[in-house]
């Protein structure tokens, strides 16, 4: 049987939004995500892995993301996107090494002036129908250690509650507090990468939905093709202008989910033939 892994990048509530519509389009013509044997999440990709392992139906995920009536109280972050790329970059050209990099997003989230951390665990519980990882369903999570630099990656058997490995993969430097588990401190998921797609190495169907650019994506896609094929579903035009320049704005949560269903649903023709 082939093995198939499904991955989610990061992306903000923007990607959340369209990647839920993606998926629910894919759905409705005729393409099962959920039969991946694994479902790799990182950032807003953990928020979408465990919502659509819930249990909920597809249909009524995506009303979640599109109806503004049914959507989850979002704190705004109050931090400027724009000078947050240009604080990474600065650090990308600074440091050749990804690893003192790493170390040094950590320093930065560790030092944040924030919202405090059982704030943002909230609004994290809040936006899972389930607070318990799916029976019937492989995910993982990744997040960044805040100390070390190294990666983390979570699943059912971690000991570790789904909303705090959620929080934790979803907690940008900068913007959001560091989630603490145990006595670690761990950050975002996308300080490794924003896909981390090289963690599915090895599995024969790799379906990849990446809200945001990664400059590590291709060379991680490199690696996955010398062991299977894969599918690279980034936002099309019309996605891209409904998730627009702050990917962290609530405000743009319904359009970007309806673009993205769109989106889904015109690419179900030929990603039903890849994905079985």
């Amino acid at each position: 049987m082939t093995k198939r892994a499904l991955v989610l990048g990061g992306g903000g509530v923007a990607g959340i939004a369209w990647e839920t519509g993606v998926l629910a389009g894919l759905a409705a013509g005729g393409v099962d995500c959920l039969a991946a044997d694994k479902i790799l999440g990182t950032s807003a990709g953990a928020t979408v892995a465990a919502q659509i392992t819930s249990g909920l139906p597809m249909e009524e995920l995506f009303r979640r993301q599109a109806d503004p009536v049914l959507q989850n109280t979002e704190l705004r972050s109050g931090v400027s996107v724009g000078s947050l790329v240009v604080l990474f970059e600065g650090m990308y050209r600074r440091e050749s090494d990804l690893a003192t990099m790493r170390k040094e997003a950590g320093t930065l989230a560790l030092a944040a002036e924030t919202v405090a951390e059982p704030v943002r665990h909230g609004v994290i519980a809040s936006r899972l129908p389930r607070h318990e990882w799916p029976a019937n369903a492989e995910i993982e999570l990744v997040a960044v250690d805040t100390a070390t630099g190294e990666h983390q990656v979570f699943h059912r058997g971690s000991g570790v509650g789904l909303v705090d490995a959620v929080a934790a993969s979803c907690a940008v430097p900068g913007v959001w507090p560091p989630v603490t588990i145990g006595a670690t401190r761990y950050m975002d998921g996308g300080v490794r990468s924003g896909v981390n797609a090289d963690l599915v190495a090895g599995y024969e169907r790799v379906l990849i939905l990446a809200p945001m650019d990664d400059v590590q994506l291709a060379g991680q896609i490199d690696l996955l093709e010398e062991s299977g094929r894969v599918e690279l579903v980034i936002p099309d035009e019309e996605s891209a202008a409904a998730m627009g320049a702050d990917p962290l704005d609530p405000a743009v949560r319904t359009p970007s989910a309806e673009a993205g269903y769109r989106q889904g649903l015109a690419l179900a023709g030929r990603l039903s033939v890849f994905w079985s």
